[in-house]
């Protein structure tokens, strides 16, 4: 990770959990991070949907132009990148598997505008709605902020999981058995 804020949420994060694969939504308190608020945001795991925004931090709001609250996260991305964020999103929810991730964006000026993008998962509950959490936190100088404000079309340029030096195997999920064919969803 490269910027502090990113840096800064992965570390509270982490102690959240307490040692488990994920800390549930529950226990963050966002007294305890009130300054990264504005780059914070919580998603709704629904594919469907294209992962909903279900929280989106003011700061973020302001650089995307426009409240989040309801819009679809995937819809932020080129339509060659949406299936790539699609597939990490799923990762990182359904295999507690935090990623970052490395983003680009074409400014209404024209200028290249990079971001880090933080992703983590919450502890899956019964009977409450599958979330994940992260940051977007501009690489970028935000010098002529306005400049900024309609950034979109996202384009990933690198990922990378966090905590693949845990020895932790990648979940399968047998997915359906047709005729002794067996399909497992998570590989390609």
């Amino acid at each position: 990770m490269k910027h502090p804020a990113n840096q800064e949420f992965y570390a509270y994060w982490d102690q959240k959990r307490a040692g488990a694969l994920a800390p549930e939504r529950s226990d963050l308190e966002p007294e305890q991070v009130r300054h990264l608020l504005g780059d914070i945001f919580v998603l709704s795991c629904d594919l469907a949907a294209g992962y909903p925004f279900r929280v989106a931090g003011t700061r973020m709001c302001a650089l995307l132009g426009t409240d989040l609250k309801g819009q679809s996260f995937l819809n932020l991305f080129r339509e060659a990148d949406r299936d790539e964020i699609a597939d990490l999103l799923g990762i990182v929810s359904e295999e507690t598997q935090p990623t970052v991730a490395g983003l680009t964006s074409i400014a209404p000026d024209g200028g290249r505008f990079h971001l880090e993008l933080l992703l983590l998962p919450f502890s899956a509950r019964s009977h409450s709605p599958v979330s994940l959490t992260g940051l977007l936190a501009p690489l970028t100088s935000l010098e002529g902020a306005q400049a900024y404000g309609n950034l979109k079309d996202f384009s990933l340029t690198s990922w990378r999981h966090l905590e693949q030096d845990r020895g932790r195997a990648r979940a399968l999920r047998k997915w359906s058995l047709i005729r002794g064919l067996t399909v497992y969803e998570g590989l390609r």
